[in-house]
């Protein structure tokens, strides 16, 4: 049983006869569970469980929360009511929220921030000049660095006096007097020293930074790549910026994937919750593309009509369109799936293109060439014309290797015009496949079964 679940009846009771109570019952259980417990109250039991804790404990709370959950919370009590707890929330995940709000009530905030603490305002303010999918956006300002003049006793002595502000506390970041960054040592490092050592003599010197402006994907693969938990962020000068810490990474993960799989899908990107999402989003999200795709279906359609007179004279060929066409979607789809997936790794890069091509071809030759033997031996134990197998044969191997080699470089050809390799959707790629499947099984076909048509 969930524990929000759990405790949220004897939560309703105390916010009813002894709030004073609540924080002894709280105080042992993780804040995911009590932001978990927040959306199980409703709204008025819920501001009122965050107004009888301490504002530190009631941010990490509301922090935990998305945005979407924030914001309703915000236009339910107002601002001037919740201000207090968003100035003690992280600036990143404040930064967040102004994002998250109409520049109105966004500006409302930030300016009852501004009074109860100009530094944390001005905090946020730095950050918001950044787009929210970059580095910047991504960064928090709550990180420790020294300077590079100090020892290690006395560094460990600044963090015992200040590591509580910071983020995080397992790299420390060394800066000379105009904030430019020098080096870093970890905290494991820093423990492990003798006492009177130069931070200089511990510290790392060659730092792996990104600069502000660098997109959310590869900020992931870099940290990923290193085996960071935290990543700085410097300008051109190497002046430090920020920080960001890999619990922000793993949600730009989550953010990314999510969009690929539904770009793969064939539907616009959605970054809400499911049942945050009105019946008209989704409706908008999905029906261009469904329309996309259902008209090019037309042009299978409109194929088998130009050969009509090919169906006419030998019906049979009807009867494995849906066979070749499935052959073709099918082994597109795998394609395009591995190769969208490849790209998002890092593991494809443009100059891989011809690697890709020849790959892709010799696993359609193989593939093929595999299922035409089952689909031969099928058509030859119900046909009674012999040189329907052969069509069928030679057609299911001419699809694959065309479902393969477009499913396959698709995505790169998206990518090199600049757009999201996703885009290349399993559907879309099918209807591609489909398509040019049927034209190749019928201009197969006529010349395959010309002596039989000449007689018709």
């Amino acid at each position: 049983m969930r524990v929000a679940v759990a405790i949220a009846p004897e939560v309703k009771d105390l916010l009813r006869d002894d709030p004073s109570q609540l924080d002894e019952l709280l105080r042992e259980i993780h804040d995911e569970d009590l932001a978990d417990l927040l959306m199980l109250l409703s709204d008025e039991d819920g501001i009122r469980l965050l107004e009888q804790l301490q504002v530190e404990n009631a941010a990490d709370i509301f922090e935990r929360l998305d945005e979407h959950d924030q914001a309703a919370f915000l236009e339910r009590f107002g601002t001037q009511r919740l201000a207090a707890i968003v100035t003690e929330m992280e600036p990143d995940e404040a930064t967040d929220l102004l994002e998250a709000l109409p520049d109105l009530t966004a500006d409302t905030l930030l300016g009852e921030m501004g009074e109860i603490d100009p530094e944390a305002a001005a905090e946020v303010e730095e950050l918001l000049q950044w787009e929210d999918d970059t580095a910047g956006g991504l960064m928090t300002t709550e990180y420790f660095a020294i300077k590079e003049t100090l020892t290690v006793a006395e560094t460990i002595q600044e963090i015992r006096n200040q590591g509580e502000e910071a983020e995080t506390v397992y790299y420390i970041y060394c800066v000379d007097d105009s904030d430019r960054l020098t080096g870093v040592v970890s905290l494991r490092d820093l423990i492990l020293a003798e006492a009177e050592t130069a931070i200089v003599d511990v510290m790392t010197s060659n730092v792996m930074t990104v600069e502000p402006r660098m997109d959310q994907e590869d900020v992931a693969r870099t940290l990923r790549k290193y085996d960071f938990t935290a990543l700085p962020v410097a300008n051109e000068e190497r002046v430090l910026l920020g920080v960001i810490t890999v619990d922000d990474v793993i949600d730009v993960l989550t953010e990314e994937q999510t969009e690929d799989l539904q770009r793969i899908a064939a539907v616009g990107p959605i970054d809400e919750r499911y049942f945050h999402v009105s019946f008209w989003t989704f409706i908008n999200k999905r029906a261009p593309w469904l329309a996309v795709l259902f008209m090019g279906e037309f042009l299978a359609g409109a194929v088998m009509s130009h050969y009509d007179p090919v169906l006419q004279a030998v019906s049979q060929l009807s009867h494995y369109v849906p066979l070749l066409i499935s052959a073709g979607g099918n082994s597109g789809s795998q394609s395009s799936t591995l190769i969208i997936r490849g790209i998002a790794t890092g593991d494809i890069t443009m100059d891989d293109w011809w690697r890709v091509l020849v790959r892709e071809f010799g696993q359609g030759v193989v593939l093929g060439v595999g299922l035409a033997l089952v689909g031969m031996t099928r058509v030859f134990m119900i046909s009674d014309n012999p040189a329907i197998a052969p069509t069928v044969g030679l057609t299911v191997i001419g699809i694959v290797v065309m479902g393969c080699t477009v499913g396959g470089m698709l995505p790169l050809l998206l990518r090199r015009v600049g757009l999201d390799p996703a885009t290349s959707s399993t559907p879309f790629v099918a209807t591609i496949v489909d398509v040019l499947g049927i034209l190749l099984y019928f201009i197969i076909a006529k010349f395959m079964l010309a002596e039989m048509l000449t007689q018709v």
